[in-house]
């Protein structure tokens, strides 16, 4: 029952985001506005929602394998910009998590929510699982990385418009590092090349934050010391 009212209220929410045409309008955030009503409505716990919605949830690892797609169109590209590439991806990880771990501890955070904090700009199944090894709360980590990329989605392009930000390796990189699936789904629906860059970027922020963030957790307990 709540897998379907979840299917029904996304397509409203993208009937409704398509016909409004204005980037606040995002269908998960629409989405988001139908449906916590409801089920608060219903009194409908959170792991019954979730176990019902379990396919969906499923669908979002082979949904993500599926942005490969764009990359393959565009590995030209991809080739003779490598060293960008690797260079906005490293930093932009590295940056992500440093400032994430200087503010949380600077406003004496409970290490498990910097444990959390850790992921925040990368897919949720990675975000999850970084968080889980480091003794974080998955679910947080989880929700952090829904706001983190309903921000990205959201705001993006309207800043890359202000800017003046055309070239598609400039917003895709930026896109994907730090609001992975979701800004990555908003650059395919703009622009191919966005798409494909943006999907390169989630992948290697994924990496590179999987391998890095326990030594940004140790620099945590040593500031913390």
């Amino acid at each position: 029952m709540w897998m379907l009212a979840t299917i029904v209220a996304f397509f409203i929410a993208r009937a409704i985001s398509r016909k409004l045409n204005t980037p606040i309008m995002n269908p998960l955030l629409i989405s988001i506005g139908i449906l916590i009503p409801i089920l608060t409505y219903f009194k409908v716990p959170f792991e019954t929602y979730y176990a019902e919605n379990a396919w969906l949830s499923f669908a979002l690892q082979p949904a993500v394998v599926a942005l490969a797609y764009p990359l393959y169109e565009q590995l030209p590209q991809i080739k003779s910009n490598w060293r960008i590439v690797m260079l906005a991806c490293s930093v932009g990880s590295v940056m992500s998590m440093l400032t994430s771990t200087l503010i949380a501890v600077a406003l004496h955070t409970d290490l498990s929510l910097i444990a959390s904090l850790l992921g925040k700009s990368v897919t949720t199944p990675i975000a999850m699982e970084v968080s889980r090894n480091l003794g974080g709360e998955p679910a947080i980590a989880a929700i952090l990385v829904l706001l983190v990329g309903l921000f990205g989605a959201i705001l993006a392009y309207p800043i890359y418009n202000m800017l003046n930000i055309t070239h598609p390796v400039a917003r895709g990189l930026t896109m994907g590092t730090v609001s992975h699936a979701l800004g990555t789904a908003t650059c395919v629906e703009k622009n191919a090349e966005d798409g494909a860059f943006s999907s390169l970027a989630l992948v290697l922020c994924g990496v590179i934050t999987s391998i890095i963030a326990p030594s940004f957790f140790a620099f945590a307990l040593w500031l913390n010391a």
